[in-house]
């Protein structure tokens, strides 16, 4: 196959194919301090906040002293919706990750439609996600995740991933009814596992078709981080459409012309 991409770009794709990930340093930090601080805000306005915790990150970091697990999920719902009715929060999560996405996927994009967030309290086990990859549930396999941490991501703070060269050991176990469930797959695996360590002021960019989940968050932080899904405007849809769940954000000119362009009639 022919390529013409600089190299800098075909160094970056193939970083990105031998791991199934990609963590990078955001260089449009103006972005994501307006993000975390409609998160802040939102915080704020829902729940009160004890007088040791005023800098952002110890907000973040430290909510599970200001909240129960039990109240936990509708305080991440009421967050979510409110988060989302702000206008600007999908451009802002676009440009933090703007120059992967156009090397990875190109530079005509649908993003999902709502910005979505995980929050897991120091040894709450309401939280999970289990191993599983999303175009198993019906997500295209023409889709990335970029995934934001909000606070520094790390050991059981974060999430894991199985690389690219174990996966295909990973398939066979598919045939054996014995091993079907994630949790035996999870604990014959659990070596081979890669755990991704993302700082705040980085975004994490991953193949979705590879198993993931994260577990338990046995570190002494809570961990914030959101995620979002885009993909390539013309690659093919699955369960989740256009429409429905991604909008076109980047279309260009030529594009839009060619979709509204009808061929003269022939009388």
């Amino acid at each position: 196959m022919t390529d013409f991409l600089p190299k800098n770009e075909i160094t970056i794709s193939k970083e990105f194919e031998k791991r199934g990930y990609l963590v990078k340093d955001i260089t449009d930090i103006e972005s994501l301090t307006k993000i975390r601080k409609i998160f802040i805000n939102s915080i704020k306005k829902n729940i009160s906040i004890k007088a040791n915790s005023t800098q952002d990150l110890d907000i973040l970091n430290f909510i599970h002293k200001n909240i129960k697990s039990n109240k936990l999920n509708n305080f991440r719902l009421k967050i979510i919706n409110e988060v989302n009715k702000n206008k600007e929060l999908r451009r802002l999560y676009y440009n933090v990750a703007r120059s992967y996405l156009d090397i990875l996927i190109g530079n005509e994009l649908s993003m999902q439609l709502r910005i979505n967030l995980s929050i897991q309290l120091p040894n709450d086990k309401s939280s999970l996600l289990p191993l599983h990859s999303d175009v198993w549930s019906g997500d295209s396999p023409f889709e990335i995740v970029v995934w934001l941490p909000l606070v520094d991501c790390y050991k059981t703070k974060a999430m894991y991933i199985l690389p690219p060269p174990k996966y295909e050991k990973m398939k066979k176990m598919f045939l054996d009814k014995k091993s079907a469930s994630s949790e035996k797959i999870f604990k014959k695996i659990k070596k081979d596992l890669q755990w991704i360590k993302v700082k705040h002021g980085q975004v994490l960019l991953f193949n979705q078709c590879l198993p993931h989940g994260n577990i338990v968050n046995k570190e002494s932080e809570t961990r914030w981080s959101l995620n979002c899904r885009f993909k390539g405007v013309f690659t093919p849809y699955r369960d989740k459409k256009i429409g429905e769940f991604f909008e076109p954000v980047t279309l260009r000119t030529i594009s839009k012309l060619a979709i509204k362009y009808r061929l003269p009639k022939i009388k």
